[in-house]
């Protein structure tokens, strides 16, 4: 799945750099923003699945932007880059809502894989926003939200489903396992709950109408397409 990910910073040279690296690993859209003010418009058009801030922002430092886009509604994760390691800052940066704070200079490998830690841990909180092809789950809400906005109001086996194939990464997962994680069953119980369940949820959304089916039938079980 492709995350889009945000970079604020009024250093438009490090931003453009950090965003052509970050470009180039499979599965990750970058946008750059320079001051607060463009950040907060992009959140406003576009979902973002994570977002790095510098903490020196001229105008709107940081720390204010953090706060201003966890009071708007973005809770996912947030890290605060800094040219400074005072335990001050840090305090302050993470009391403001940010999840994480690194220092300039870092490698590319260790940013990478501290966002990837922050992502799989918000992937696995019960209020993860998560994008879906064509739709936006609010987990919390239980929701599926349309590119056009239409909302459309899931159970609560219906939402840990599709969380559930998420979490695999486009592999197939079998009945037996989703009995398992999803229902707590155990997997030698015979049932067509699952067929019932996804057969339930394809005519909510609308399959038959997409061009690309979200949830695809595979020999070894379901999958969300990727």
């Amino acid at each position: 799945m492709t995350k889009s990910i945000l970079i604020v910073d009024d250093d438009r040279e490090f931003a453009r750099s950090l965003a052509e690296q970050l470009s180039l690993h499979e599965g990750m859209e970058v946008l750059a923003a320079s001051t607060g003010r463009e950040a907060l418009d992009a959140m406003q058009q576009r979902h973002f699945d994570a977002a790095f801030i510098s903490l020196d922002l001229t105008g709107m430092d940081g720390r204010e932007l953090c706060r201003l886009v966890r009071r708007e509604g973005f809770f996912r994760p947030v890290v605060i880059l800094a040219s400074g390691d005072s335990e001050a800052d840090q305090i302050l940066a993470l009391d403001a809502g940010a999840n994480d704070y690194i220092t300039k200079p870092f490698t590319l490998g260790i940013l990478l894989a501290r966002l990837r830690a922050h992502l799989r841990q918000h992937d696995l909180s019960e209020d993860a926003v998560i994008r879906m092809g064509p739709f936006v789950l609010v987990s919390a809400e239980k929701l599926l939200v349309g590119s056009d906005g239409k909302q459309i109001r899931l159970t609560d086996k219906e939402t840990r489903l599709l969380k559930y194939l998420y979490r695999t990464r486009g592999r197939a997962v079998s009945q037996s396992r989703l009995l398992k994680e999803v229902w707590g069953y155990r997997s030698d119980i015979e049932t067509h709950t699952i067929e019932s369940h996804v057969f339930r949820l394809r005519q909510k959304i609308g399959q038959d109408r997409m061009a690309t089916p979200l949830i695809v039938t595979e020999k070894d079980g379901y999958r969300l397409a990727s």
